[in-house]
């Protein structure tokens, strides 16, 4: 099974969205939950433990639950505003001179994911770091159906390699921060990595 970020979203019921985040645990090597970015511009974004997943392809996402059942879902991001934060102000091009005047701007939102204790969010495009420098991103994660295990992850075209699909063993994993991941082997060594297919539908890249 492949945890795609960026596929298709469809609950029970139609499409909800697309896949913005998987919610991984380092030391389970499991993806524990999927985030869903519903449609539109102002969209919520979903926590969904991946026991909801009944499909999962590069393309698509499949849900056992309805819509309904999804917007009920812990939200993966909340906003809260410091009530003691001072307001900046803001002015036009020919209003700097009138500042008793200008009109105090929004305060701007602190932002707050949930990620379960322990566990941590990775994004399509996440940078992927070798011992020896910077390889590549993030692209989907390939992952063992029978024991929800992660196997390996897929970095997205454009690396070093030119397009040929570069899969790395969850084992070479050193650490993941900071949206970050971090490889134990050096260029060379991922060069020389036996090249495992990846389903991937046109016009996805």
């Amino acid at each position: 099974m492949e945890i795609a970020i960026g596929a298709r979203v469809l609950c029970s019921d139609g499409p909800c969205g697309r896949s913005s985040y998987v919610i991984v645990n380092p030391i389970s090597e499991k993806v524990t939950h999927v985030v869903v970015r519903g449609e539109g511009m102002e969209a919520e974004q979903r926590l969904v433990p991946t026991e909801m997943v009944q499909e999962s392809t590069p393309q698509e996402i499949k849900l056992s639950c309805s819509k309904a059942e999804l917007m009920a879902m812990k939200p993966f991001i909340e906003y809260s505003y410091d009530p003691g934060a001072q307001p900046f102000y803001m002015y036009g091009a020919d209003q700097y001179w009138v500042w008793p005047y200008a009109m105090p701007a929004a305060p701007i939102p602190s932002e707050h994911r949930h990620v379960p204790p322990g566990e941590l969010a990775i994004e399509r495009g996440a940078s992927v770091q070798a011992a020896d420098g910077h390889v590549g991103h993030v692209d989907e994660f390939l992952v063992d159906p029978g024991s929800g295990q992660i196997t390996h992850l897929v970095l997205r075209e454009g690396h070093l390699w030119g397009r040929r699909d570069v899969t790395i063993p969850v084992s070479a994993i050193d650490r993941i921060e900071d949206d970050i991941v971090y490889l134990k082997l050096d260029k060379a060594a991922i060069a020389a990595l036996p090249a495992i297919p990846v389903r991937r539908p046109k016009g996805r890249g």
